[in-house]
């Protein structure tokens, strides 16, 4: 089962996870201190590096702005910096800049969110500039010295300089936004004249050549594209030739047409730069119900790169490379990356989905002072005001709760009936009936649903759980219940009735559970909706870890098991 699909991932890898644009972090509470602010720290700078910057901030009118307490990160352009813009650009000052223009260099250095280096990766920053762009980080290394790079134009001189409202990253470049749409980024590149027809003729340039939807919101998108080498490669001189293998109809603009649908798959919702890419393992595109795969390995990010288990033995589709040296280009309506092999529709066959239901929360996992180090309490405010983007709750609270020996050393607790509570000095909340998650995507199919909690023992409680509002009737979750026996000897017996442990062998303990809850069978490849909600009883300690799904002709439905430190075992 080496290819089985994680949804249970390292935490460096989701710290990369994406923070939409449209959610709230939780309220956290900011004090004043005595350190400087931002705009004290670069006016009383030793050295003297950024009385240009200053000049700047001054002439766009954002010193008071700077002077906020909140948290922020300001990517600060040295003199020298500035300087080498004002040549670049054929100025002779920043006297020569309209204030408009200035606000937009400085919002594209500003973010709204305190992000210190060791919370970098190779890929986009977890919060959006003041701008409305990402931006991305990485490492380079020079005679033997590493820097960090942001947006493959700056080095940052002195990292993590903590002023009283934020952070400060002195940087040797000022960065520029991107002017380009992602069908303006594409076309002007000429080693993509191929792929560029074919997005006129399937229309889809026009779509890739859009800022805003019809209410006026951001359209963000992500291109798997493909060089004309790639092409040529595979015997396909031209558009012509591209036209004649996929178009069936004879017209790409229809949607059922097949270069229509061809070119549909290159284009995912959303904007995904590689590090959201590898942390997801599926990608939905614009074709309905088809998905592409993808994963990290060697240092090579692999797109339909897949190895499943049958009854006859392993078997391992070769996939396709993202060239890291060439993707990650940002648009102002999404991310271009560049495959370098060619790539198509891909019928596939449901893989296991083993679900860590707190380690896919980036909203959580963003909020570093306390994934995986304090328990924290989320109140009902802020589910209605999405802090959890796929999770919700009747009302009252939910407690995040590390320190445990849920997977990860993590799970959730809710408490879950009338006359339920929930305090470990951090508050009370009243019983709530019913929680509801989101799923990883899943691959249309029909599935076992393993249901991964640790016992309390505490009040009996029933809980039922529903997949897209239709109830699993084969048990009930009562959260107090030990699995019998964690002798391997008794495994499929106990899988029989519908009982497993989860955890690895050297944690085994009959409070690590596991319940089948039933059978279902995905109709349509996507993201689904999971509820647990009350039957019966209150308990104050409904401990949510996991939710395995497995191919009801998978192998194994007992293997792998997990540990709380993030170990995997077969």
């Amino acid at each position: 089962m080496k290819n089985c699909t994680f949804i249970c991932l390292i935490t460096s890898l989701l710290l990369a996870c994406a923070w939409g644009t449209g959610c709230k972090k939780a309220e956290i509470k900011e004090t004043t201190t005595n350190d400087p602010n931002v705009m004290d720290y670069l006016e009383k700078d030793s050295l003297g590096r950024f009385t240009k910057l200053i000049s700047i901030i001054d002439k766009a009118g954002y010193e008071t702005a700077l002077n906020t307490y909140g948290t922020y990160t300001f990517f600060a352009p040295t003199n020298e910096a500035i300087d080498a813009y004002l040549k670049a650009n054929n100025l002779a000052s920043v006297d020569n800049l309209q204030k408009e223009d200035l606000q937009k260099m400085l919002q594209f250095h500003l973010l709204s969110d305190a992000v210190l280096t060791n919370s970098f990766n190779d890929g986009k920053l977890s919060s959006i500039t003041d701008f409305g762009q990402y931006l991305i980080t990485s490492v380079v290394n020079t005679d033997g010295v590493s820097s960090y790079v942001v947006n493959r134009q700056a080095k940052i001189t002195q990292p993590n300089i903590v002023v009283g409202n934020g952070v400060i990253h002195a940087i040797d470049h000022v960065l520029t936004p991107s002017l380009l749409t992602l069908a303006q980024l594409i076309e002007q590149d000429n080693s993509y004249s191929i792929f560029t027809q074919a997005l006129k003729e399937t229309g889809f340039y026009d779509t890739l050549n859009t800022t805003k939807n019809k209410n006026g919101a951001q359209v963000w998108l992500t291109v798997l594209a493909q060089k004309d080498q790639v092409y040529i490669d595979s015997s396909i001189l031209n558009y012509e030739q591209l036209k004649a293998k996929y178009c069936n109809t004879g017209d790409p603009k229809r949607t059922d047409d097949s270069l229509h649908l061809y070119m549909a798959y290159h284009i995912l919702p959303d904007i995904k730069y590689l590090a959201d890419i590898v942390t997801s393992n599926s990608q939905e595109t614009l074709v309905p119900l088809e998905v592409i795969t993808d994963k990290f390995v060697n240092n090579k990010v692999l797109i339909n790169d897949d190895s499943y288990t049958t009854i006859d033995g392993t078997v391992n589709e070769p996939g396709v490379e993202l060239d890291l040296a060439t993707s990650d280009r940002s648009a102002t309506n999404g991310v271009l990356h560049n495959a370098l092999g060619g790539f198509s529709i891909k019928i596939r066959k449901p893989f296991p989905v083993y679900w860590d239901l707190c380690a896919t929360q980036p909203e959580l996992t963003r909020l570093s002072s306390i994934y995986r180090k304090k328990t924290y309490l989320f109140d009902y405010g802020d589910s209605t005001n999405n802090t959890f983007k796929d999770i919700k709750w009747e009302k009252s609270c939910l407690k995040y709760r590390t320190g445990v020996k849920g997977y990860l050393g993590d799970y959730w607790q809710m408490g879950m009936g009338r006359s339920s509570s929930n305090t470990d000095n951090l508050g009370t909340c009243s019983g709530n009936s019913w929680i509801e998650f989101t799923t990883p995507l899943l691959v249309k199919g029909k599935y076992k649903v393993w249901f991964c909690y640790y016992t309390q023992n505490s009040t009996v409680s029933a809980v039922q759980a529903l997949f897209d509002s239709v109830p699993l009737t084969s048990a009930l979750i009562e959260f107090h219940k030990k699995i019998s026996s964690v002798d391997p000897a008794q495994e499929a017996s106990l899988a029989a009735v519908g009982w497993k442990w989860w955890a690895i062998s050297t944690e085994k303990a009959g409070a690590t559970a596991a319940r089948m809850l039933g059978i279902v069978d995905v109709k349509a490849t996507g993201r689904h909706k999971i509820r647990f909600q009350l039957v019966s009883g209150a308990n104050a300690d409904c401990n949510f870890d996991m939710v395995h799904f497995i191919p009801v002709d998978w192998p194994s439905q007992t293997s792998p098991r997990f540990s709380k430190n993030g170990n995997i075992e077969y």
